[in-house]
């Protein structure tokens, strides 16, 4: 990642010097946070949490956020690190956050607003991960969301970057993100499967696709093959 300052390479800020260029950290938050009050707030919250890193949770949070506008739906993009950040041009880098401001950092990013608003998430890393559960427990408690999307990569050998850790069954996924985020949404509820088919046939993505949409109860989608308006018309 960048977590260390482009400043603060000694080479880099000596090229900006010599030819007039601006350096932007924009993982780095530029204020102050509270800590999380918990307090619940009005408006609605959707957001994308995983079986493990790397697996879509951003991009499904940005095509419901274009789906819901296209619908003429009031809703907002929330970006929680830097290449949301690039995409929207604001947002909170919460991994770059003190641990405990990142829940406050998140309420201050998804304020309460109308009844008929919607704030997309973007979510990070996963509860299951032993690199990145401490910013992921972190930004569920304070985006106070009651719809969750929980985002998988079928077929994934292990964790991103720890092969001696296995993926978590999304059984298991889902009933900890329920359960850690009614903290401070006491109904929250996993609504929908977000899977990234992207090393599947288009037939073998098709049938993994609604096998777990029956075995779950719930819209299950490849946001790049088919969108996600399965998981709009729920909202």
């Amino acid at each position: 990642g960048l977590h260390n300052k482009l400043g603060d390479v000694p080479a880099i800020q000596a090229a900006a010097d010599t030819h007039g260029r601006a350096l932007f950290d924009v993982r780095h938050p530029t204020k102050e946070f509270s800590v999380a009050s918990g307090k619940p707030r009005s408006g609605n919250r959707l957001l994308a949490v995983g079986t493990d890193c790397s697996l879509g949770k951003m991009y499904t949070t940005l095509a419901l956020w274009k789906g819901m506008l296209a619908r003429g739906m009031k809703a907002d993009f929330r970006a929680t690190g830097q290449t949301g950040i690039f995409i929207t041009g604001e947002g909170v880098s919460v991994d770059a956050i003190i641990a405990d401001f990142i829940s406050g950092a998140v309420e201050e990013l998804a304020p309460a607003n109308d009844a008929d608003h919607w704030d997309l998430v973007e979510g990070q890393g996963s509860l299951f991960h032993p690199s990145y559960a401490g910013v992921s427990l972190g930004l569920l408690h304070g985006a106070q969301a009651s719809h969750l999307v929980m985002c998988h990569q079928p077929g994934r050998p292990h964790m991103r970057g720890i092969p001696h850790q296995q993926l978590p069954s999304l059984e298991d996924c889902i009933a900890l993100n329920e359960r850690c985020a009614r903290l401070t949404a006491p109904d929250a509820k996993v609504v929908a499967l977000s899977f990234n088919t992207s090393k599947m046939s288009d037939a073998e993505a098709e049938d993994c696709l609604k096998s777990h949409a029956d075995k779950f109860g719930m819209p299950c989608v490849d946001p790049v093959r088919i969108g996600v308006d399965a998981i709009l018309d729920i909202l």
